[in-house]
């Protein structure tokens, strides 16, 4: 089958390729894939990043996000049958939806929902699995706390925007002039432009930031907060609580804590917290997030299609920072440009 696999680790290491058909296990569906999403994840995989964590020989498959059609199921599996349209983000280690086939661990998968295209429903999984967990598992955010998302255009910070709104806090987001509207249409109740504003400078008194920048961003962030308030971080630096998460060695615990010992003392010395986060695959909390999708409470939002053979071109028009909003998505089938549910 065709797919795309990275072939050694670095910038250059994505490459189109014919490989094996997946061997579909117990408890896996094969599934025949529609549309997949870009994520920076899959730079990030490309570039090793993780490597010492998620242990991944080349070549692998790369790809996070994906909906399509299931075409076989294990001998294990009840709740999914052939026919079936799904969507799914695959386990860390059982990743690779650039593909035209992709045997996926019945637990990650749920049914796609209804009032979603398959293109709008492989733009989601990842970034509304990451809100909840957030959201709802990690900061068990309560009605009338104040949240602060950074790149609110984004595919994570539209969906933060959404789902925190849906559980009752005060959203605030930083974006650009151009999203401005986007943001506040999506439910931001606060907007700083930050392209003519310093967050820092106009936002006090936060329970939650979330950032996905990093470096002087996240520093800034920790201003805002007030005691005991928790920023979390889904760029970096990772943390001893992310190789737990993981099940790496102790060693590496040790070393993810030098890693995010700056930014952690700096946390303590203005009386808050710091978090990294790395999401978990989930096929139940699919199926809570594609009821909302359904209902209406959320939506995707989608920057441009290209089609699979361009795959490679995707990934550098994200990398690039291209993107005006939402997601930047790869169909199956060669279709035209879609253009912007964002502009």
């Amino acid at each position: 089958m065709k797919a795309f696999v990275v072939e050694r680790y670095g910038d250059d290491g994505l490459r189109a390729a014919e490989v094996p058909e997946p061997t579909v296990g117990r408890g896996d569906v094969l599934v025949r894939v529609s549309a997949v999403s870009i994520n920076p994840l899959d730079k990030m995989t490309r570039n090793g990043e993780f490597r010492r964590l998620i242990k991944r020989k080349p070549p692998f498959v790369l790809g996070h996000d994906m909906a399509g059609i299931i075409t076989e199921v294990g001998a294990d599996v009840r709740d999914f049958q052939v026919g079936d349209e799904v969507y799914a983000r695959p386990r860390d280690l059982r990743i690779g939806t650039f593909a035209e086939l992709i045997a996926i661990d019945q637990d990650d998968v749920a049914p796609k929902p209804n009032s979603l295209t398959v293109e709008e429903a492989a733009a989601v999984p990842l970034v509304a699995l990451a809100a909840r967990q957030i959201l709802v598992d990690r900061a068990r955010l309560q009605p009338g706390q104040k949240v602060l998302v950074h790149a609110g255009a984004g595919g994570l910070g539209s969906t933060v925007i959404q789902l925190a709104k849906h559980l009752g806090a005060v959203v605030a987001t930083t974006t650009a002039t151009a999203t401005s509207d986007l943001v506040r249409s999506l439910g931001a109740d606060v907007v700083v432009d930050y392209t003519k504003q310093d967050f820092s400078e106009v936002l006090s008194g936060y329970d939650l930031v979330i950032d996905s920048l990093g470096g002087q961003n996240l520093e800034a962030s920790l201003t805002v907060l007030k005691p005991h308030g928790l920023a979390i971080g889904v760029a970096g630096p990772p943390d001893a609580g992310f190789a737990r998460q993981l099940g790496a060695p102790a060693i590496l615990g040790v070393v993810m804590t030098l890693l995010s010992r700056k930014v952690r003392r700096q946390a303590n010395a203005l009386g808050v917290r710091y978090e990294f986060f790395f999401m978990q695959a989930s096929g139940s909390q699919l199926r809570e997030l594609g009821a909302l999708y359904d209902a209406g409470v959320l939506r995707p939002v989608i920057d441009r299609t290209f089609p699979f053979e361009q795959t490679a071109e995707a990934m550098a028009y994200v990398e690039q920072g291209r993107t005006k909003a939402g997601k930047v998505v790869v169909t199956m089938q060669s279709a035209p440009d879609a253009g912007s549910s964002g502009d």
